[in-house]
Formats: C-alpha cells, structure tokens, sequence
C-alpha cells in the first residue's frame, strides 16, 4: 500500500506541468548509481595520520546543501583497505535522522570514502550532468519520500524511485551554467546579509564593552552585592502541569522564550521557587558556548525555574537587575567564565560559589539605571536591524526555490 501511494505521489508530480519538448521522465536509479557508503572503521588507529577523507552525515550536516571538500575525518592507508572509493561529484543523502536532515545534500568535490549512513548517487555521465543531478536533488523534499513518519528514514529503494524531469545533455549544461551564474550572486548577496546581520550584533556588543570596560567604574564582587543565591528546582517535571519550569533552553537572548515548556504540580516547589518580576537567572550547567547565559524575568506568566539555573537575589539598593542581566551576557563575563568554568566531556559547569566571584563594574544605582535606558534603546534598533537582515536572508532562500521551480519546469531563460 505504502509503495502504491508513493507511485501515486510520483505520478501528481509528473502531471504537475508539461515538460518542454525533448524532455522526458526518468527514475534517478535510471541515470544514476544509487547506492550506500561504508561502515566506519571502529579502530581508532586507521584514522591516525590520515590523509584520505571519511565523509560522515556530520560533515553534510556542516554544509547542508552545495558542495564538500573536506572532512572531519581522515583514514591511513591501513583504513581505506577493503573500503570502497566514491569518486568526485558522487551526491551525498542522509538516509536517517530527523526530516530536515533528511533534505541536506552535498556532492564530493573530491575522490573519498563515505560513511554507511549516507546515501551515494553518481550521475551516468552520458545520460545526466552531475550538478544538474545536485540542482534537482535539492528541490526534492525528503517528507514526500519518507513511509514511516514515526522512525524517518530513506531506503535506496526509494530514492531510486525519485522522478527526473530530463531534458538533453546540452540543455542541461545550459540550465548548470545559469544556475551557478544565479547561485553565485545569491550566496555574495547572502553573504552581505549575514555580514550585515552580524554588524548590527557587534554594535550592541561594542557599545556594552566600552561602559563595562569604563575605567571610572569600582570593580566589585557580585557576592557582595547579593544577598543569596538559589539552585531551583530538582523535582522530575511534567508534560501538563501548574506552573511552567524554565529550562536553560528557554533562555534566548537574554530574555526568556515560551516555548518547549515542561510543567511542574509540586505545591511545596511552586511556592518555594517561584518568579518574581526581575528575578535574574544564571545558566550554571550547559554546553562550554552556552554556560553562564542569563536572563531576567519580568513577569510574562507565572512560573518556576529548574536546577541547571540560578535564581541571583541581589540587593535591591546596590545592583539593578537589568544592569545585571546586561552584565552576565557581555563580554566581560564570559571572558572570566572560562577562567573559573569547570569542564568535562561536552558539559561546563559554574557553581554558586564561582558565580559569587564575578568581578562586575558598579557605578551608582542611578547610573545603572541610566546605562540600562541607553542599552534599551540601542537594543530596539539593533533588533530592527536584525530584523532586517534575517528577512533579506529569507527571500534569497525564496528567491533560489523559485528560480530551482523554473529550471525544472523548463522555463529558465536568460540572455547572453
């Protein structure tokens, strides 16, 4: 059943739109060799002194779509033995993982070796152009493909099902060739975006710097100016409950987002840890990046507040919260968070007592309040900015889906 509904997706997408003259459709396991790469070597000593790439779905991952040249790993000679050779332009699948995962294709700008877990298509030269292939692939959505939503995955048998919209071999290299030319001018354009987008970061970022940096400003302990500080809660939480428990993944920013909440119904921990409005918490344990992110609560809805935080009780007539907040993700604060940071394997931890140690510049409770004022209004036009930047970014993906529609469509013209 599940084979005969995807013959009959297939066969819409045939029908959606006659194809030029000379076109026709075939099945990529007609004008390609579909098939998979190889397990990898458990031995770690076949990777020592490598020179010959291993390509694995993390390093698709890493390019998502386009093209990939190197990898993370690299096998010996004693590695490769046994192991099958994909040559150059050979398109790397994903054929597990989650669906978007499932959409990253890359294809091999070198002769190497490829991980079991990642399909391999290589186009028969004198029936299809290799980018070409590359081209169409990435206007295929993986969801259309997948027969078991509950575990996705790929089976070579039904990428080979894929249908190719076909046009001669000339024709094909003409459409590459406007492709790239398009592509091109896409990714500079997308490029000056992300330079943009990351511009308008670095301003808010510069003008923070140069007030922590201040030299007029009295460097003091954070401990000295707090009264306590409160590991939440441990208790298992819920997927339904009272009170929503804040997560380290909820802080974005500097703020909190409310999203993939878990909820507690412990009556003795919903009093006990409770928000109050400008309650700033500290992200004690995460990854080495991400530890010692902090936001301030300002009262959204009722929550609590989980282990991996720290609840700051600051005294009130010293420190500002939101100077505090601002303080906790600069710069300066993450600089000395790795000189105090306790690190294991993936995992960075800094503990209350490390916290207290914190050396924060501290003007007078009215200059903090006249710092915060300034930072908000800066924020709102950087976020602006922002804004700006990661729309432009959007219509450029927008803008390559279309132009993919016409190639495949048959309608891609330009002129000389």
């Amino acid at each position: 059943m599940n084979n005969g509904q995807q013959n009959n997706g297939n066969m819409k997408k045939e029908k959606k739109h006659s194809l030029p003259k000379g076109w026709e459709i075939k099945k990529l396991g007609e004008v390609a060799n579909v098939g998979s790469g190889n397990s990898a070597p458990q031995n770690k000593k076949l990777f020592e002194n490598g020179i010959f790439p291993f390509f694995r779905t993390s390093d698709v991952g890493q390019i998502r779509k386009g093209f990939i040249g190197t990898s993370v790993n690299y096998l010996n000679e004693n590695g490769i033995k046994s192991l099958k050779l994909f040559q150059k332009g050979t398109i790397l699948l994903p054929k597990s993982g989650a669906s978007t995962f499932l959409n990253h294709r890359v294809m091999m700008l070198v002769d190497g070796y490829v991980s079991s877990h990642l399909a391999t298509i290589k186009a028969m030269s004198k029936i299809v152009d290799d980018k070409f292939l590359l081209y169409y692939l990435i206007t295929i959505d993986a969801k259309d493909l997948i027969q078991n939503i509950a575990y996705p995955s790929l089976k070579i048998s039904e990428i080979e099902l894929i249908p190719i919209p076909l046009p001669p071999l000339s024709e094909q290299r003409r459409i590459v060739s406007i492709l790239d030319k398009c592509f091109s001018a896409i990714e500079q354009s997308r490029n000056n975006a992300e330079q943009n987008l990351k511009n308008a970061k670095e301003i808010f970022n510069c003008v923070l710097d140069s007030i922590l940096y201040d030299k007029k400003w009295e460097i003091e302990r954070l401990g000295n100016v707090c009264k306590k500080i409160e590991y939440g809660t441990s208790s298992k939480a819920q997927t339904k409950g009272e009170l929503p428990v804040l997560r380290m993944g909820n802080i974005q920013n500097g703020r909190f987002v409310w999203d993939n909440l878990v909820y507690s119904n412990n009556k003795d921990d919903n009093k006990k840890y409770l928000l109050k409005h400008n309650d700033v918490l500290f992200n004690r344990t995460n990854s080495p990046e991400l530890v010692g992110k902090t936001a301030i609560y300002k009262s959204e809805k009722p929550a609590i507040f989980a282990g991996y935080l720290i609840r700051i009780h600051r005294k009130e007539d010293l420190l500002d919260a939101d100077y505090l907040n601002y303080y906790l993700n600069s710069k300066m604060a993450f600089e000395y968070g790795k000189t105090v940071v306790i690190s294991s394997v993936n995992q960075a931890n800094i503990n209350g007592t490390k916290l207290k140690t914190y050396p924060i510049p501290l003007p007078s409770l009215k200059e903090q309040q006249a710092i915060v004022h300034k930072l908000d209004a800066l924020r709102i036009e950087t976020q602006k900015l922002e804004s700006i930047y990661q729309k432009k970014i959007l219509l450029l993906e927008e803008l390559k889906k279309s132009i993919l529609q016409k190639a495949f469509n048959g309608e891609l013209i330009m002129d000389n």
